[in-house]
C-alpha cells in the first residue's frame, strides 16, 4: 500500500500523521518489551536470600503464595559441616564447536579458616583435576549456573546452594558440590545478550562433555541446571553419547553407566521439546535415571525464549514443562510449577529462598546418589 504525504505550514493532515504514528507506536512496543526483558534479566543472581525474598514481596505486595518465601535458617547446619565446595572455570577458554581433547581447566577448591574464636572465613584456592575427582566415595554435584554471573557470583551460588542442602537435606552430606563457571558476563543488552550467551552454551557443553568423561562411572552424579545450565548440561551430555558411538577411547563411558545419575533443572532455558520421542536431546535419556523440573509459567524471561533461535520459535521447557509419557520407564520423574511462589521473576536466590522449593531440589539432586540411601 502506498502512502501519500501532504504537506502544509499549518497543522499536518492525517495522511502526514499516520506514518509518524505507525513510528511512534512501533517504537512504544519495542520500549514495551525492552523493559521488560531488562527487568527480568536484570543479573539477581547476586542477591542474597534475604534480598530476593524482599524483592519479591514488595514487587507481588498482598499475594499468599509468596509469604511462602522465607529465607532459610542457617542455623540447621552444624559449623563442622561446611560443605565441600569446589569450582570449574572455563572462563578463559574459546569458543569450540568440537569435544576438546584436554582443555585447561580453571580449578579452585573453597577452604574454610577458622580462627582460635571459632569465627570462620573462606577462600578458593587452586587447586587440579586429580583432587577435584578423589574421594572416589563422594558423590558429585555439578551445578550450573545462567546467564549474567560474574565469577564471584558464580561462586556464591554455588555455596548457597551447598549450604541450602545440607540444611534442608541433613541425611543428604557426603557430597562434593562442583559448580560449573562459564564466562556468562553481560555483553549488550537483551535480546543480543541472550542470544550470545545461547550461543555460548552450545560451545560450554562440549567442555562440560570433557569434564564429565574423567568422572569414574562407579560415583553418582547429579547435574544441577539453572536457566542456560540445562541446555550446557544436556549439550555435555549429548556429546558423550556421540563419543561413546564413535568409538573414542579417552573418555568414560555415560551410556548406562552403573552408578546413579539424577537431572535437575531450574527454570531451564532449553527447548521444551528436549526429550520428545524425535527430540535434540532424546538419546541423553540412556544416560540419566532421574529427571526432576522446576518450571515457571509465570516467567518473563522465560517467554521471550522462542526469540533466541532464529530457526525455530519453541517454547522453554522450564516456561511450559512436558509430559511424563515421553520418558522410558526406567526414568523417574517429577515436576513442579512454582509460579505461585516465585511470581514473574527469573533468578535462582528467588528459589532458594523458598524452603519448599530447596527442599524438592535438594532432594531431587541427592535421591539415590548415598550409598545409604
Amino acid at each position: 500500500m502506498v502512502i501519500r504525504h501532504s504537506y502544509s505550514c499549518g497543522a499536518p493532515g492525517r495522511a502526514a500523521l499516520r506514518p509518524l504514528t505507525r513510528g511512534y507506536w512501533f517504537a512504544a512496543v519495542v520500549a514495551v518489551i525492552t523493559a521488560v526483558m531488562l527487568a527480568v534479566w536484570s543479573p539477581r543472581q547476586s542477591l542474597g536470600a534475604d534480598e530476593a525474598a524482599s524483592l519479591v514481596s514488595r514487587s507481588q505486595p498482598g499475594s499468599r503464595a509468596l509469604r511462602s518465601i522465607d529465607p532459610l535458617p542457617h542455623e540447621g547446619v552444624p559449623e563442622s559441616a561446611e560443605p565441600d565446595v569446589w569450582c570449574v572455570s572455563t572462563r578463559r577458554l574459546p569458543d569450540t564447536c568440537r569435544l576438546p581433547l584436554a582443555p585447561q581447566l580453571g580449578i579452585e577448591q573453597f577452604v574454610e579458616h577458622r580462627s582460635e574464636l571459632g569465627c570462620g572465613r573462606g577462600r578458593w584456592e587452586r587447586s587440579d583435576l586429580a583432587r577435584l575427582l578423589g574421594d572416589s566415595g563422594k558423590p558429585l554435584v555439578i551445578f550450573i549456573h545462567g546467564n549474567r554471573y560474574d565469577p564471584a557470583a558464580a561462586k556464591q551460588q554455588g555455596l548457597l546452594l551447598a549450604r541450602h542442602c545440607a540444611a534442608a537435606c541433613p541425611g543428604a552430606g557426603g557430597t562434593r558440590t562442583v559448580v560449573f563457571s562459564w564466562p556468562s558476563e553481560q555483553q549488550g543488552l537483551l535480546l543480543k545478550d541472550g542470544r550470545a550467551k545461547y550461543e555460548r552454551a552450545f560451545s560450554e557443553g562440549h567442555y562440560m562433555a570433557w569434564l564429565l568423561g574423567q568422572i569414574d562411572p562407579l560415583r553418582p552424579v547429579a547435574l544441577v541446571g539453572y536457566s542456560y545450565g540445562a541446555l550446557i548440561a544436556l549439550e555435555g551430555l549429548k556429546d558423550l553419547v556421540h563419543a561413546e558411538q564413535a568409538g573414542r577411547t579417552d573418555l568414560q563411558p555415560w551410556v548406562d553407566r552403573p552408578a546413579p545419575t539424577n537431572l535437575v533443572f531450574i527454570a531451564a532455558a532449553v527447548r521444551c521439546d528436549a526429550f520428545a520421542p524425535r527430540g535434540r536431546y532424546r538419546q541423553t535419556l540412556d544416560c540419566v535415571d532421574r529427571i526432576s523440573l522446576i518450571t515457571n509459567s509465570s516467567d518473563d524471561a522465560l517467554r521471550f525464549f522462542p526469540l533466541l533461535d532464529r530457526n525455530s520459535s519453541v517454547d522453554a521447557l522450564g516456561y511450559v514443562g512436558m509430559p511424563r509419557r515421553w520418558l522410558p520407564a526406567h526414568v523417574e520423574f517429577s515436576a513442579v510449577d512454582g509460579a505461585n511462589i516465585i511470581g514473574k521473576h527469573h533468578g535462582l536466590p528467588l528459589y532458594l529462598s523458598s524452603p519448599s522449593l530447596t527442599k524438592r531440589l535438594c532432594t531431587a539432586a541427592s535421591c539415590g546418589l548415598n550409598a545409604a540411601e
